[in-house]
């Protein structure tokens, strides 16, 4: 991708050459934007004098330099693009002519995006300057000035970074200095001055109040310069789908994985597949894997009852541009169907679609209803052969491709998207890897089958609300000023069917709308799981195509990635790993496009099969994979024998072929978490990657979350006990990842928190417990205050809530969601993060694997019913008991402020305070114990009562807090009364 070091101009491809001192030729020094001299030259003409990436006016040396070389920029473009024939090919360009190559380049190899350029170029550059705008617009044909304002659409990037504005960031930052200043007095304070009388309280709140501050820091400091993002969609049309030639869009696989139908009705995972099939893009571009790790032959049924009703949906849907595009959630909307509807016949076919929508159901249901109980003998298929997936933990691997070019058309005769069932060979004694086991084979047949550059994975119950959501990705990914070190787009998730209030912040709109709003202004957003459109190179495990090999600037430093002050210049060097790398792609290219004709090889070429078999420990025993994982631009080599395809595809899943490979160590989704999708993401960005994160107005994707609260609790507990299992992994971002320096250090910090978080859960539980103990035995954890001491403590409460205030002004959160955040925080940690912590030392060091039994009750049959289950888990005994415990203590406090009079009132307000912040922060909890009804489990009660008194017994009688002067003066005393 380089010659000699000279990195590729962005915009034309071509070498960016160097300046009359002989150095590479930077025309931006903010962020070393690499553009070529006469591109430079062409912005200036046009009147753009700012840099195409981060709007920063060209240096005045730069646009000279530019001026002066104007007359042979001419003459330089075209040597560079007769040199650009003969070298710095990249390998993967070599191997083979897939199809989308065809489609991304002429006969000359240059893209076919590079040509439009110049054309456009020379286009603009031809123009005469007219004297007036009105004998312009007489002189040039209305279809030219279309035409022209067409292409000038497609040269604009397709989409634009929006700052928050300094009104609004400049206050935050302030007041995160102004609370760092305030917390270091804060800590000097506490200290310094111990509370003799209680030192063990004292001492254990310094320990917490210290923890929570440096995880405030972890949290604090990834948002230090959010970014929002626009998409401009018309523009990548204009550039990628030009009347009258074909689309020259990039290919996407869908990806959706599901396990149980039992659990994830098939129903769900059916609506998610119709939505994808029927989003706006080219079909011929579009394919859709399910795997099925579950090897159900439910699932396999209800895939062919919806691959029959996609033929009527899709067609409708694009007819009438429904939105969403999932059948049951655009049924059950409670708007206005007709607005911006002009169609006569719209009603009708509405009512038709329904009508099929509800039959479609009841076949589904009737399958759902007839798999309740298996037969003794195994499920047995039509024609009567047994389903080969009757042992889910012992079947082989089975692959079906339902809809395709190949395949049935809809009812209107036109192509459907590609739609392939897909069920992993398992067998007993080999490790599955759950869902990233699942997900690497898809990448592994979708790479066989279709091959597309671009993978989109979505969970079984994330449906496409936004059927431009593809659209959205490309104008990144497709960019060639942004999408070239790109290896992945996040889209938030939102969900459907959550209560109004979102008692336990299922939304989780504070991190979706605020802490990846940050991140996206560093190397861009964590990997969530779902939602995501993946460059299929990264997966791969490859670095970027153009590492930066020049100076690093001051306003893009490695510590945070947009001050411009903080980091000096480090001197150029050279990426020795990229160049290792392509030269062993070469080498491997060399032997695996003859490797049909291995038998004619010399000595010398054999020895070139050793690139090939060091590419096969990597990527496994499949040379058709191992040549698409070379295609940059994806397609499938035309030198495959299509008839050959599907057995490979059975091939690349079978149980045994990650065996010895790196899958899962280096490359695709990253083992060793349950939580896989932060591992894989942080794998990537630590090889040099960035992400971006992308907020269209109409969400992209919609999902369930469960809504009650043991479920909730669960789904916590798994997300913690994932990070704990990275925490003491190799890939924890304490230590891993340094080697390189490609991490910006607050993306680092980022990653931290996301590991860290869970052991939160051990000083809060200590600190929920104080206010009790200080109620109960009358001491507390701070001694009588100093004026100078009560504006130190108003001043930290203060810089808390004017941080927090800030922080929703940028972003928009409401305070309601911002204190269901704060009160979950709470609830969590006290319960599944404390447990996660638990499991996952026991589980990562002793080998033992614990699990929680889930027991539910039945709810009523309303709106939100889900919400008023009521499910016994041990996970509601921490929580029960502090809430418990500090009632206790509220009661106990005022019975002995009554009980000593007026003196002891005052003391007592710190002590109530304390306790009461507990408790709301606990109220959600609480109200989720009582129910509808108000009815608790009798358990949970029983339980948490007789770790209260028993608590409260022991604290009584051991009194550890009191000091042996005041003990000895009690005893005196009494001797005296008596």
């Amino acid at each position: 991708m380089m010659e000699s070091g000279v990195p590729l101009c962005n915009t034309c491809g071509e070498s960016v050459g160097v300046d009359e001192k002989g150095e590479v030729f930077v025309a931006c020094q903010e962020c070393n934007f690499p553009i070529c001299k006469a591109c430079v030259e062409y912005e200036l003409k046009e009147g753009r004098k700012v840099c195409l990436r981060c709007s920063t006016p060209f240096e005045a040396n730069s646009m000279a330099d530019a001026e002066r070389n104007e007359l042979g920029s001419r003459s330089t473009m075209a040597a560079h693009l007769n040199d650009s024939q003969d070298i710095g090919i990249h390998a993967r360009h070599i191997s083979s002519v897939s199809t989308l190559d065809s489609e991304y380049n002429d006969e000359s190899g240059n893209p076919i995006w590079k040509n439009r350029v110049e054309s456009w170029k020379d286009k603009k550059n031809k123009k005469k300057k007219a004297p007036t705008k009105a004998e312009k617009e007489a002189q040039v044909p209305p279809e030219q000035q279309m035409e022209e304002k067409q292409i000038a659409d497609a040269a604009e990037p397709l989409s634009t970074v929006i700052p928050i504005p300094k009104s609004k960031l400049a206050p935050y930052r302030t007041v995160i200095i102004m609370r760092l200043i305030i917390l270091a007095l804060f800590f000097h304070y506490r200290v310094t001055h111990p509370v003799d009388s209680a030192y063990g309280l004292w001492l254990t709140s310094i320990i917490c109040e210290i923890w929570f501050a440096y995880s405030w820091v972890l949290d604090q400091f990834p948002k230090w310069s959010p970014i929002n993002r626009i998409t401009h969609v018309d523009r990548l049309s204009a550039r990628y789908e030009r009347e009258g030639e074909p689309s020259e869009l990039a290919a996407v696989d869908f990806f959706v994985s599901t396990v149980d139908p039992l659990k994830e009705p098939p129903l769900i995972t059916a609506n998610t597949v119709l939505s994808i099939l029927a989003v706006d893009y080219p079909v011929d571009k579009v394919s859709c894997y399910v795997s099925d790790d579950g090897a159900a032959m439910l699932t396999f049924e209800s895939l062919v009852e919806t691959a029959d009703f996609a033929r009527k949906w899709v067609p409708f849907c694009k007819k009438f541009s429904i939105e969403p595009r999932a059948p049951e959630f655009y049924f059950s909307q409670k708007i206005d169907y007709l607005k911006d509807k002009i169609q006569p016949s719209f009603v009708k076919e509405r009512r038709a679609m329904k009508r099929d929508y509800e039959e479609y159901k009841v076949r589904v249901n009737a399958l759902v209803a007839k798999a309740q109980k298996a037969p003794e003998e195994g499920w047995t298929m039509q024609d009567g052969t047994p389903w080969p997936g009757n042992n889910s933990r012992d079947h082989p691997g089975m692959i079906q491709v339902f809809l395709g070019n190949s395949g049935a058309h809809d009812i209107e005769g036109n192509e459907l998207p590609r739609l392939v069932y897909v069920s992993r060979e398992k067998r007993p004694g080999f490790q599955h890897h759950k869902k990233a086991g699942a997900e690497n084979a898809l990448v592994r047949v979708s790479a066989v089958l279709t091959n597309a550059p671009y993978i989109l994975n979505l969970d079984c119950d994330h449906y496409v609300n936004n059927s431009n959501a593809v659209r959205e990705a490309m104008c990144f990914l497709m960019d060639p000023q942004v999408g070239r070190d790109v290896c992945y787009v996040q889209f938030p998730q939102r969900f459907d069917g959550i209560d109004r209030s979102d008692r336990y912040a299922n939304r989780n709109i504070v991190f979706f709308d605020v802490n990846m709003k940050g991140l996206d202004g560093i190397q861009g957003p964590v990997y969530v799981g779902t939602g995501c459109v993946f460059n299929r190179q990264a997966l791969y495990g490859y670095s970027p195509p153009f590492m930066p090999t020049l100076p690093k600037p001051s306003s893009s430093c490695s510590w945070c990635g947009c001050c411009s002050c903080c980091c000096p210049p480090k001197k150029p060097t050279e990426d020795l790993s990229e160049v290792y790398r392509d030269s062993k792609r070469e080498d491997l290219n060399a032997a695996i496009f003859n490797l049909g004709e291995i038998d004619n090889y010399d000595e010398h070429e054999r020895s070139m099969l050793i690139s090939q078999m060091s590419f096969e420990k990597t990527f496994g025993l499949s040379s058709v994979f191992i040549e698409s994982t070379l295609m940059e631009n994806g397609g499938v080599p035309e030198s495959v024998n299509p008839s050959m395809l599907i057995k490979e595809a059975i091939h690349v899943i079978s149980c045994g072929y990650e065996e010895k490979t790196a899958w899962g160590k280096e490359i695709g989704w990253i083992y060793g978490s349950v939580t896989e999708d932060i591992l894989t993401g942080f794998k990537m960005q630590c090889r040099g990657w960035r992400s971006i994160y992308c907020m269209p107005l109409r969400p992209a994707f919609k999902g369930s979350a469960p809504i009650n609260l043991s479920d909730r609790l669960h789904q916590v507990l798994r997300w913690a006990l994932g990070s704990v299992e990275i925490f003491l992994s190799r890939h924890c971002p304490l230590w891993y990842g340094f080697g390189g320096g490609r991490l910006k250090w607050l993306q680092r910090l980022a990653y931290i928190n996301t590991i860290v978080y869970p052991f939160t859960s051990l000083p809060l539980v200590a600190y929920c417990s104080i206010p009790a103990i200080c109620l109960l035995t009358g001491k507390f954890i701070i001694p009588t205050l100093s004026n100078l001491a009560s504006m130190l403590f108003l001043g930290l409460f203060l810089s808390i809530i004017v941080t927090s205030v800030l922080e929703l002004r940028w972003s928009g959160v409401s305070i309601e969601d911002w204190w269901r955040n704060e009160q979950f925080w709470v609830i969590g940690g006290v319960s599944a993060h404390l447990f996660a912590v638990f499991q996952g030392f026991l589980k990562m060091l002793a080998g033992l694997d614990t699990n929680f039994t889930v027991t539910a009750k039945a709810a009523e049959d309303a709106e939100f019913g889900e919400l008023y289950i009521i499910k016994w888990t041990t996970l509601l005994i921490p929580p029960t008991t502090l809430l418990i415990v500090n009632m206790v203590g509220v009661v106990a406090g005022f019975s002995d402020a009554l009980n000593k009079g007026y003196e002891a009132w005052g003391p007592l307000f710190g002590k109530v305070f304390f306790a009461f912040w507990v408790i709301l922060h606990l109220y959600p909890f609480l109200k989720g114990l009582m129910g509808r009804q108000n009815r608790t489990p009798t358990i949970v009660v029983l339980w948490s009562v007789l770790l209260a008194s028993v608590f409260s017994l022991v604290w009584v009688k051991i009194d550890p807090f009191v000091s042996k002067t005041d003990a000895n003066l009690t005893q005196s005393c009494i001797s005296i009364d008596c």
